[in-house]
C-alpha cells in the first residue's frame, strides 16, 4: 500500500487519504443540505411550534453563525491540529442538529423560551458547526494534497455543495410528509434534523481513525482572542442588518412602505445596525494591526492573488443568489407552474455547477491555467445572466431549463478555482486563514445580494401594484405577502369577493334592513352601489342583471389584476437580471486582473508568496 507525504506529517496511507477525503465530503454534504432543506419543512414546523412570526429566523440563525464563524476557525486551523478542529465543528454540528430536532418536545426551557425560539437558537449552535465544516473541507484537503493535485479535489466538493444545495429542499419535503412514520409520535419534520445524525456519526468515525493531526507547519502560538469576539461582534449585526425584511426594515430610515403596520423606528433599525457594524469593525481592525496574532492576519491583503480572487468570489456569491432565490419566483408567478416544477427548475443549475466543478478541476491538475478557466465560466454566466434579462410571459419552461443550466456551468470553475488559487499564492502557514476568508466574502457577496435583489424585487412589485383597483377589504395586502403566495391567490381572493356581493345582492330584499349595509359596503363600487340606488328610487325590486353584472365585474377584476401580478414580477425579474449582468462584467474584469501563478507541487513555501509569516 503507497505511502504519500502530506502537510504537517511525515506521510499517510493511500488507503486512509481516500477514507478521510470521503468522510469530509459527507460532513460537507449535511452542512450544505442543512442550508436549504429546512425551506419546505418550514410550514409545518411554524404550526406544531406555533411561530410564524419567527419563522424567517430558523433559516436565519443558521446563516447568520456559519458565515461569522468561518474566519474564527481559520485562525484556529493555523494554530492547532487540524483533526481536531474538524472534528469539533462535526460534532457541533450533529449536537446542534439532535437539539434542532428535539426542539419543542419538553415545552417551555428557562431563559430560551417556547418551541420556536429553541429551535432558532439550537439552529445557531448548528451553524457554527456548519461554517466549521465549509472551512475546514478546504483546509483539510490543502492539507492532504498539494496544489498541483488539489484542483481535482476541490472540485469535487464543488460538485458535492451543487448537488446537496438542490437536494435539500426535495429532502426536506419528503422527510416532512413521510418520515413520521418512522417513529410514532416523531414528527416528519423533525427527521429533517435527525437524518444527519447516522451519515455525520460515519463521516466522524472516519475522520477520528483514518486522519492523521494535521498540525499546521511552524511554531502554534494561542491567537488573540479579543480580535475574534471583536469579528464575530462586528459580523452579527452586519448579517441581521442584512437579513431582515427589508419591506419592514427599509434601507432608508425616516421612509417606511405605505402597506406595512411596522413603527416608525424599524426604519432606522437597518442603518442602526450597519453603523454598530462599522463602529465595531473598526475596533477590530485596530486591535488586528496592533496584536501580534490577530484572528486574521491583515497582511494577507498585501498578496495581490487575495485581494483579486475575494473580490470575485464575492461578485460570483452575490450572483448566484440571483439564480436560486428569484428564478423559482419567476416560474411560480409569470410562467404559473406549480411549486414544485419551480423548484426543479434547479436541478440543471446543480448539475451544471457539479459538471463545470469537476471537470475545471480535473483540467486545471492536468494543465495548471486555473485564471482562464475561471474567466470562461464567468464569460457563460454572464451571458446566461443576459438571456434571464430578457424573459417575459412568453418564455417557455424548458427555455428556463435551459438558461439554468449554463448558469451552473458558469459558476462552477470558481467554486474549487478561486480557493485554489488562493491556497497556491500565500504561505502555507496561513492556509486556514486565507482559505476560511475565500468563504467568508462569497457568502458575505450571497447576502448582500440577496438583501440588495430583494429590495428591487420589493421595490418594483410596490410600483406596479400601486395603481391596483383592489376591494378595500385587501388593499393592506403588503408587496411582502403577494411575492410569497403569487398574484393567482390574490386574484382568486378578488374573484371570490364580488361573487358572494352578487349572491347576496340577488336575495336581497329592497326593504330588508340588510339593505343599507350591502349598499354602503366598503368592497361595493360605487357604479354598483348607484344601480342599486336607481333601482330603489324607481320601486324596481329585481337585481338579478345589477348581481351578475357584479360577479362579471369580479371576474374582470380578477383577470386585469393576475395579468397586473405576472407583469410585476416580470419587470422585477428583468431588473434583477440585469443587476446580476453587471455583477458579472466587475467578476470578470476581477478575474483578468488574478495573477496566474504555477501551481505548486509539493507543500513547500512558494517562492513567490507575498505573504509573510
Amino acid at each position: 500500500m503507497g505511502k504519500t507525504e502530506i502537510l504537517g506529517e511525515k506521510s499517510i496511507t493511500d488507503r486512509d487519504r481516500s477514507l478521510v477525503f470521503l468522510a469530509v465530503l459527507l460532513a460537507l454534504f449535511l452542512a450544505a443540505l442543512d442550508q436549504t432543506i429546512v425551506s419546505t419543512a418550514l410550514p409545518r414546523i411554524v404550526s406544531d411550534l406555533q411561530g410564524i412570526k419567527r419563522y424567517a429566523w430558523v433559516a436565519t440563525a443558521y446563516l447568520i453563525t456559519s458565515t461569522a464563524f468561518a474566519p474564527i476557525y481559520g485562525k484556529l486551523a493555523d494554530t492547532y491540529s487540524r483533526k481536531r478542529i474538524g472534528t469539533g465543528a462535526v460534532m457541533l454540528f450533529l449536537l446542534g442538529s439532535v437539539l434542532c430536532g428535539l426542539a419543542g418536545e419538553f415545552g417551555d426551557l428557562p431563559i430560551i423560551g417556547d418551541g420556536m425560539n429553541q429551535l432558532v437558537l439550537f439552529r445557531g449552535i448548528q451553524g457554527i458547526g456548519g461554517g466549521g465544516i465549509f472551512a475546514m473541507t478546504f483546509i483539510i484537503i490543502a492539507s492532504l494534497y498539494p496544489p498541483a493535485e488539489r484542483g481535482r479535489y476541490q472540485g469535487f466538493v464543488g460538485a458535492v455543495w451543487g448537488i446537496a444545495s438542490v437536494l435539500g429542499p426535495l429532502m426536506g419535503g419528503l422527510l416532512t410528509d413521510h418520515a413520521g412514520s418512522f417513529i410514532p409520535g416523531v414528527e416528519g419534520w423533525r427527521w429533517v434534523f435527525y437524518v444527519n445524525i447516522p451519515f455525520g456519526a460515519l463521516a466522524l468515525w472516519f475522520m477520528k481513525n483514518h486522519m492523521p493531526l494535521l498540525k499546521p507547519p511552524g511554531k502554534s502560538i494561542r491567537p488573540d482572542l479579543l480580535t475574534g469576539f471583536l469579528l464575530i461582534s462586528g459580523l452579527i449585526p452586519l448579517m441581521l442588518a442584512l437579513q431582515i425584511d427589508k419591506q419592514e426594515y427599509p434601507w432608508i430610515p425616516g421612509i417606511v412602505p405605505q402597506e406595512s403596520n411596522s413603527p416608525v423606528w424599524h426604519s432606522w433599525l437597518t442603518l442602526g445596525l450597519l453603523a454598530l457594524t462599522l463602529l465595531v469593525l473598526a475596533f477590530f481592525v485596530r486591535r488586528s494591526r496592533q496584536s501580534q496574532n490577530p484572528v486574521l492576519d491583515f497582511r494577507l491583503f498585501e498578496n495581490r492573488v487575495f485581494r483579486t480572487a475575494n473580490l470575485t468570489a464575492f461578485f460570483y456569491g452575490a450572483s448566484f443568489m440571483s439564480v436560486v432565490i428569484f428564478l423559482p419566483l419567476f416560474l411560480v408567478n409569470v410562467l404559473e407552474v406549480s411549486a414544485t416544477s419551480a423548484g426543479f427548475v434547479l436541478v440543471p443549475f446543480s448539475l451544471g455547477i457539479s459538471l463545470a466543478a469537476t471537470l475545471s478541476g480535473q483540467l486545471v491538475s492536468n494543465y495548471g491555467h486555473y485564471r482562464n478557466q475561471i474567466f470562461c465560466g464567468g464569460l457563460i454566466f454572464l451571458c446566461s445572466s443576459l438571456l434571464l434579462a430578457r424573459m417575459d410571459s412568453n418564455t417557455t419552461y424548458l427555455t428556463v431549463m435551459l438558461y439554468t443550466l449554463l448558469c451552473g456551468i458558469g459558476v462552477g470553475p470558481s467554486l474549487p478555482l478561486l480557493t485554489l488559487a488562493i491556497q497556491n499564492a500565500i504561505d502555507v502557514r496561513l492556509i486556514g486563514q486565507a482559505t476560511s476568508a475565500s468563504q467568508f466574502f462569497r457568502q458575505i457577496g450571497s447576502t448582500m445580494g440577496a438583501a440588495v435583489m430583494g429590495t428591487v424585487l420589493g421595490t418594483t412589485l410596490g410600483l406596479a401594484f400601486s395603481t391596483l383597483d383592489l376591494p378595500a377589504s385587501l388593499e393592506k395586502q403588503s408587496v411582502r405577502n403577494i411575492a410569497a403566495t403569487g398574484g393567482s391567490e390574490l386574484a382568486d381572493q378578488v374573484k371570490e369577493i364580488y361573487s358572494q356581493l352578487g349572491n347576496q345582492l340577488e336575495t336581497m330584499n329592497l326593504d330588508s334592513e340588510s339593505y343599507a349595509a350591502l349598499i354602503t359596503h366598503a368592497d361595493m363600487p360605487e357604479e354598483f352601489a348607484a344601480r342599486i340606488e336607481d333601482l330603489r328610487e324607481a320601486g324596481d325590486g329585481n337585481l338579478s342583471s345589477i348581481a351578475e353584472d357584479l360577479r362579471s365585474y369580479g371576474v374582470d377584476a380578477s383577470t386585469q389584476l393576475n395579468s397586473s401580478v405576472k407583469e410585476g414580477f416580470a419587470s422585477a425579474t428583468r431588473r434583477i437580471y440585469t443587476l446580476t449582468f453587471i455583477l458579472m462584467i466587475l467578476a470578470n474584469i476581477a478575474t483578468l486582473r488574478i495573477p496566474e501563478i504555477s501551481l505548486r507541487k509539493t507543500h513547500d513555501n512558494a517562492s513567490h508568496a507575498r505573504t509573510p509569516s
